[in-house]
């Protein structure tokens, strides 16, 4: 998602078996937009792992993940992260991913896949994607007047 007009990016169906969320994001990320400045990406406590977090920092990607700190304090994330204005930041907006998931299932059908086989759900995500897009940019935009 991207952060300040909270338009799908990418989007991408994988089985899930436990580890699927995190080598997605993984893979996003090496195709990430290009330039030159750095990127962050905002998630929730199960990224908060030691090896997503050193993938996101090896392609220069600062993480500003949710901090489990419930398990005896063991975060992958050190506190220097967690500790600026754009953490907390970052925190709130990631809730709008959430409401696109949600608008995603109710909405646009994909509560249930209604098709066989990866490519054809892949597919139907993204046509229910950009569906989405389009109805958030018509709402962005001002009012004709």
């Amino acid at each position: 998602m991207e952060s300040r007009n909270g338009l799908v990016i990418e989007f991408a169906v994988a089985p899930a078996d436990g580890h699927a969320e995190r080598n997605s994001a993984r893979a996003m990320l090496e195709t990430a937009l290009p330039g030159s400045r750095r990127i962050t990406l905002g998630a929730d406590k199960g990224y908060d792992t030691a090896g997503f977090v050193a993938a996101c920092r090896a392609l220069k990607v600062i993480p500003h993940i949710a901090r489990s700190d419930g398990r005896a304090g063991c975060s992958a994330l050190d506190r220097r992260t967690a500790r600026h204005g754009a953490y907390a930041v970052c925190q709130r907006v990631r809730k709008r991913v959430e409401e696109i998931f949600r608008w995603m299932k109710t909405v646009g059908g994909l509560r249930r896949t209604r098709y066989r086989g990866l490519d054809r759900t892949q597919l139907h995500a993204y046509l229910v994607a950009a569906a989405y897009n389009l109805l958030r940019i018509a709402r962005l935009a001002p009012a004709p007047a």
